[in-house]
Protein backbone atom coordinates (compact mmCIF):
# COMPACT_ATOMS: atom_id res chain seq x y z
CA UNK A 1 0.00 0.00 0.00
CA UNK A 2 1.52 3.48 -1.08
CA UNK A 3 1.45 6.19 1.91
CA UNK A 4 -0.16 9.66 0.94
CA UNK A 5 2.79 11.80 1.27
CA UNK A 6 0.21 14.71 1.26
CA UNK A 7 -0.93 14.20 4.90
CA UNK A 8 2.32 14.30 6.01
CA UNK A 9 1.99 17.94 5.65
CA UNK A 10 1.16 20.58 7.25
CA UNK A 11 -2.11 22.97 6.25
CA UNK A 12 -2.46 26.53 6.98
CA UNK A 13 -4.88 28.88 6.76
CA UNK A 14 -3.87 32.22 4.39
CA UNK A 15 -5.64 34.87 2.97
CA UNK A 16 -3.99 35.81 -0.48
CA UNK A 17 -4.41 39.47 -2.44
CA UNK A 18 -3.64 39.44 -5.89
CA UNK A 19 -3.91 42.54 -8.31
CA UNK A 20 -7.93 41.53 -8.70
CA UNK A 21 -9.51 39.93 -5.31
CA UNK A 22 -8.82 38.33 -1.89
CA UNK A 23 -8.77 34.45 -1.39
CA UNK A 24 -8.99 32.62 1.75
CA UNK A 25 -8.18 29.10 1.94
CA UNK A 26 -6.49 26.36 3.27
CA UNK A 27 -3.03 25.83 1.92
CA UNK A 28 -0.61 22.73 2.47
CA UNK A 29 3.28 22.88 4.01
CA UNK A 30 4.92 19.84 2.37
CA UNK A 31 6.51 17.63 5.15
CA UNK A 32 10.14 19.27 3.92
CA UNK A 33 9.68 22.94 4.01
CA UNK A 34 8.91 24.35 7.95
CA UNK A 35 7.16 27.88 6.80
CA UNK A 36 4.81 28.79 4.22
CA UNK A 37 7.54 30.98 2.60
CA UNK A 38 9.65 28.50 2.52
CA UNK A 39 7.06 26.58 -0.04
CA UNK A 40 5.46 29.83 -2.15
CA UNK A 41 9.33 30.50 -3.20
CA UNK A 42 10.21 27.64 -4.92
CA UNK A 43 11.35 28.41 -8.25
CA UNK A 44 9.70 24.72 -9.71
CA UNK A 45 6.09 25.79 -8.42
CA UNK A 46 4.26 28.50 -10.85
CA UNK A 47 0.96 28.04 -9.14
CA UNK A 48 -0.33 27.60 -5.31
CA UNK A 49 -3.01 25.61 -4.57
CA UNK A 50 -5.32 26.46 -1.82
CA UNK A 51 -8.61 24.17 -0.62
CA UNK A 52 -12.03 25.25 1.08
CA UNK A 53 -11.45 28.72 -0.02
CA UNK A 54 -13.77 32.08 0.02
CA UNK A 55 -13.37 34.22 -3.17
CA UNK A 56 -13.50 37.93 -2.17
CA UNK A 57 -16.00 38.04 0.68
CA UNK A 58 -19.38 35.59 -0.14
CA UNK A 59 -18.06 33.39 -2.87
CA UNK A 60 -16.84 29.86 -2.08
CA UNK A 61 -15.16 27.11 -3.75
CA UNK A 62 -13.13 23.83 -3.17
CA UNK A 63 -10.09 24.60 -4.65
CA UNK A 64 -8.21 27.30 -6.98
CA UNK A 65 -4.99 27.64 -7.95
CA UNK A 66 -3.21 31.33 -8.13
CA UNK A 67 -0.49 32.29 -10.18
CA UNK A 68 2.21 33.28 -8.26
CA UNK A 69 2.98 36.05 -10.11
CA UNK A 70 -0.21 37.98 -9.51
CA UNK A 71 0.33 37.34 -5.90
CA UNK A 72 0.82 40.60 -3.90
CA UNK A 73 0.43 39.57 -0.10
CA UNK A 74 0.24 36.43 1.55
CA UNK A 75 -0.99 36.53 5.64
CA UNK A 76 -1.35 33.60 7.29
CA UNK A 77 -4.48 33.72 9.93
Amino acid sequence: MQEDTLADGRRVRIRVRTVNCTYVGDFLVPPMRNRISDALNEETRMFISLTDVVVGDKDRTDFIAINKNLIESVAQL
